[in-house]
């Protein structure tokens, strides 16, 4: 029984029957059973159709000839089919192993050919954070440093005619000359005076 696989045909088997199901009747009103079959090396599922299922019972020894393997609701299941013989050659005394079960349900892997959704890309404007779109803004700086305007630093000293950082406005520039007459003036004049003084005294 170990050696039995999906598809395969003409199957000749000798094996001890350990349960017997209950009869399910179909639309033709033809009676099929599941019998739990085995021997010494596994068991497995044994479908039997019609009179050969009421006759037996769990206990019976029986060979199997040209028989066939398919697959029955994710089970591998043995059928006895309708060029099939079904016999009995003995009752109990037989050794049997339970314990590999060739009918155990295949496990269903779910395929699917969706691509894995990446979380930093934005699809439509949306992102999964509830429809809020996050984008990073990218500042552009000119290569040319010199067209970006950058504030003169004017100083203007009260009384002085020192000034740095560019030229000054018209109405600036007259206040300060204005100041430089004044102040060309006022250090002549004492200079003046003395000059006077001394002559005077000569």
């Amino acid at each position: 029984i170990k050696d039995i696989r999906p598809g395969l045909k003409n199957i000749n088997v000798i094996f001890i029957v350990l349960e017997i199901g209950l009869p399910t009747i179909t639309k033709e009103k033809r009676e099929v059973r599941t019998l739990k079959v085995a021997d010494n090396s596994a068991c497995i599922n044994l479908s039997v159709w019609d009179e050969p299922g009421q006759v037996i019972v769990p206990g019976d020894i029986i060979k199997l000839t040209k028989g066939y393997a398919s697959i029955w609701r994710q089970c591998l299941t043995l059928y006895s089919g309708k060029n099939g013989d079904i016999q009995k050659v003995g009752e109990f005394c037989m050794t049997f192993n339970e314990q590999l079960n060739m009918s155990e349900p295949i496990p269903v892997v779910p395929t699917t050919n969706q691509a894995p959704q990446n979380l930093n890309s934005i699809n439509n404007g949306t992102t999964n954070n509830g429809g809020n779109t996050n984008r990073t803004s990218t500042i552009v700086q000119p290569n040319n440093s010199s067209s970006i305007a950058k504030p003169s630093n004017t100083s203007v000293s009260s009384g002085n005619s020192r000034f740095s950082g560019g030229s000054l406005p018209s109405s600036e520039e007259s206040s300060l000359k204005t100041q430089q007459q004044k102040s060309a003036h006022r250090s002549k004049t004492p200079h003046n005076r003395g000059n006077n003084m001394r002559s005077d005294r000569r």
